[in-house]
């Protein structure tokens, strides 16, 4: 079989198999190279299937560029026979973690409006990019699993490099995008995927390979933590917040606490930096009733005399105690 036609197999392979028959989905499709391979293999499923799909793309309003995206978008869709939704930002964001809030809150609403699952267009280069990233931001395990740890997200291509989906684009003649923002220097990504990742990749070829070894490993690892968190009495409330036994944490020392208090955390949504897993774990053994810690994102740790809650700082109980605050 010709190179082209095991590209276009391993691509069309992996959306039939993660798209599940009869599941419905929200296509996360931005108007680039990567996404209009998802949408473009997507449409080729059959008829029932396709029916359950819907297509969102989101307008940065940063210039020109976005909005030729999603009016592609748009109408690749309704040529593909499928339903779309465009939503658009109603402030412009400078910052690529301002885009991607603004992004990942519209295709969460889509996707609840639906009880969908959001699809998305992430390569094993993405992949690469991200546990580089957040090893340079000393990100703790959990953090270094990347697109590899467990989620509600579907990401057929994880496992395709970008290079096969280029592939597939030329010889299906994908329309697309190209972002002008994709080469801009000033966002960390673009520095990894211009600069960084080839540079040391010349010198030392198996380096991907070595991130992508750890963001296993890191995500294995990530499971095991998370199977024991049934065994402790952890419970959230209606607001956010989650309540913990002050005695299933009790008896286990530092070193424990800083690898279960990240897992407990993801439950209410958080994620804690590494100075707020150790503070957190610090205020777990030496706390005393009524204290609290604030972390960092407006997250607070509160000790009752049974439970500890963990919520954001704007959900309090109406009495406060007088004792003093820690700061994480």
């Amino acid at each position: 079989m010709a190179t082209a036609s095991i590209e276009a197999a391993s691509v069309d392979g992996s959306v039939e198999a993660a798209l599940e028959a009869g599941h419905d989905c929200v296509l996360a499709i931005s108007g680039g190279l990567d996404s209009m391979v998802l949408l473009t293999a997507a449409a080729r499923l059959d008829r029932p299937r396709r029916r359950k799909f819907v297509v969102a793309t989101f307008d940065h309003g940063t210039g020109r560029a976005a909005g030729r995206a999603a009016a592609l978008v748009a109408r690749r869709a309704a040529q593909l026979g499928l339903k779309s939704v465009t939503g658009r930002a109603a402030t412009v964001g400078r910052r690529e973690d301002e885009w991607r809030r603004a992004r990942w809150s519209f295709l969460h609403e889509v996707a609840a409006e639906r009880n969908a699952s959001v699809v998305t267009a992430h390569t094993l280069d993405d992949q690469i990019e991200t546990v580089f990233m957040r090893i340079l931001r000393q990100a703790g395990p959990r953090g270094l699993a990347g697109l590899y740890a467990e989620s509600p997200v579907v990401r057929p291509f994880v496992n395709l490099s970008r290079d096969t989906l280029a592939a597939y684009a030329r010889k299906n003649r994908v329309p697309f995008v190209n972002d002008p923002s994709n080469l801009d220097r000033t966002h960390l990504r673009n520095r990894i995927r211009l600069d960084l990742l080839p540079s040391i990749t010349r010198q030392h070829p198996a380096f991907p390979s070595e991130l992508l070894s750890l963001a296993r490993q890191a995500a294995e690892w990530r499971r095991s933590v998370d199977d024991l968190l049934p065994s402790l009495d952890a419970t959230e409330e209606r607001d956010g917040t989650l309540r913990v036994s002050r005695n299933s944490l009790a008896g286990y020392d530092a070193e424990s606490l800083r690898v279960l208090w990240p897992a407990l955390a993801a439950r209410a949504q958080v994620v804690m930096d590494r100075r707020g897993t150790h503070r957190a774990a610090e205020f777990t053994i030496k706390g005393t009733t009524g204290g609290s810690i604030q972390l960092s994102g407006g997250v607070e740790i509160v000790m009752k005399r049974d439970h500890l809650l963990l919520r954001r700082a704007t959900v309090r109980s109406q009495t406060r105690s007088s004792r003093p605050t820690l700061f994480a």
